[in-house]
């Protein structure tokens, strides 16, 4: 049974920084960016106010905050960041150093496009362009989901040795006023434990951290140790999001699925956009289409047997990505997608859509024509190729 619970409403940055305060991390070193700021900003007003006993380390900018962070949990700290966009890019080179040091860090990114041209709002370039540096990566269509996402993500992290970046994408879920439900601190707490590293810089016994691995295979070694580690949690992250889901009552699955019954046409997609292509799915069902949508959570480690198998009866796919991988077959999404459904033997007919870059407009009325796209593939209508939805 669900414990009980209360509801917030506030921004989707401010519920993320509700659940920062609810865990209250050793250590969280940040610096701003829009439209992340406001976690920040919100989790300083808690240490001011001395609701929280966490040492916040202001930086100079994004790569410094990575830097700290990495520090921090080297030393045995439970460390949280949190960035968007550009900070994100500035970073880069960091976030290989965290994943491949093994160290449980959390960072919450607002998802947003990256320049040139200058631009501040929603899409999922910058996140898209972290895919492969050895993080996990989850995905909020809401801001509940954030909330629920960022409570499991240090217990992920930290039963795989990883670290964890969730996601909530730029001003449609990060400043939209939303309602929540959540939890007592007293359960966050119990929830995500203490933590206590195998090994940390702090203690009496000496290690090496980040050693020269220049000689024979040694570097593949550990990388092939941290593909492991990465393939592994897909079954940690599932079980810990059980845990949790036994405590709210709200179920999380790598990939979500609606109408998918019985549905011939399936669009799959990622983050805050589902909710405009399921409200359209709904409308179709109604007038007697078989329609449905694919929703993943988990984007890595990437859910390819639950992809496979929610996609295993649909006649076409429509992948909607909110990024391009600029000259390659189809955006990030669709790559993953497409080889997930090779790898199980499975071809449905397949179309490749970009939608919403730089926070445009994601209409429904886009939804309905991707459904009728994927209906005219079966009467046997050409591939248009990679298609940008919405451009006058």
């Amino acid at each position: 049974m669900a414990t009980e619970q209360r509801t917030i409403a506030a921004t989707g940055n401010g519920i993320v920084a509700e659940a920062y305060r609810q865990i209250e991390p050793d250590v969280i070193c940040a610096y701003p960016i829009t439209p992340q700021t406001t976690i920040v900003e919100e989790f300083a007003k808690f240490v001011a106010a001395g609701k929280v006993t966490t040492e916040f380390v202001t930086v100079e900018s994004e790569h410094s905050s990575m830097s700290a962070c990495i520090g921090s949990s080297s030393a045995g700290a439970r460390t949280f960041t949190a960035t968007s966009s550009q900070g994100l890019a500035l970073m880069y080179e960091e976030l290989f150093v965290a994943s491949g040091l093994r160290l449980p860090i959390v960072m919450v990114n607002a998802n947003r496009a990256l320049s040139a041209p200058i631009n501040i709002h929603g899409d999922h370039s910058d996140v898209m362009g972290a895919r492969d540096t050895g993080w996990v990566i989850l995905f909020a269509e809401s801001a509940q989901e954030a909330y629920d996402q960022t409570i499991i993500a240090p217990r992920i992290a930290e039963a795989n040795l990883l670290p964890v970046m969730p996601t909530l994408d730029g001003f449609i879920t990060t400043h939209a006023i939303a309602r929540a439900q959540v939890v007592d601190d007293a359960v966050v707490k119990d929830f995500v434990g203490t933590w206590k590293p195998e090994h940390a810089l702090l203690d009496r016994e000496p290690i090496m951290v980040g050693g020269f691995a220049n000689l024979g295979n040694t570097y593949m070694k550990i990388k092939a140790a941290q593909r492991v580690a990465a393939d592994g949690a897909l079954a940690s992250i599932k079980t810990i999001a059980d845990e949790w889901a036994a405590i709210t009552g709200r179920p999380y699955d790598h990939v979500e699925g609606y109408g998918l019954e019985d549905a011939d046409l399936v669009i799959v997609i990622l983050g805050s956009a589902a909710g405009n292509a399921r409200t359209v799915a709904r409308d179709l069902r109604a007038s007697g289409r078989k329609v449905g949508i694919v929703k993943l959570r988990t984007y890595r480690p990437f859910p390819t047997a639950e992809l496979a198998a929610a996609l295993s009866r649909a006649k076409a796919v429509a992948i909607m990505d909110r990024s391009d991988s600029f000259g390659s077959f189809a955006g990030p999404l669709a790559l993953d997608t497409m080889a997930a459904l090779y790898a199980h033997d499975l071809h449905p007919q397949i179309r490749r859509y970009i939608y919403g870059l730089g926070g445009a407009d994601v209409k429904l009325e886009y939804f309905r024509h991707v459904y009728d796209d994927l209906e005219a593939s079966l009467s046997g209508a050409a591939d248009p190729g990679l298609t940008y939805l919405g451009i006058d």
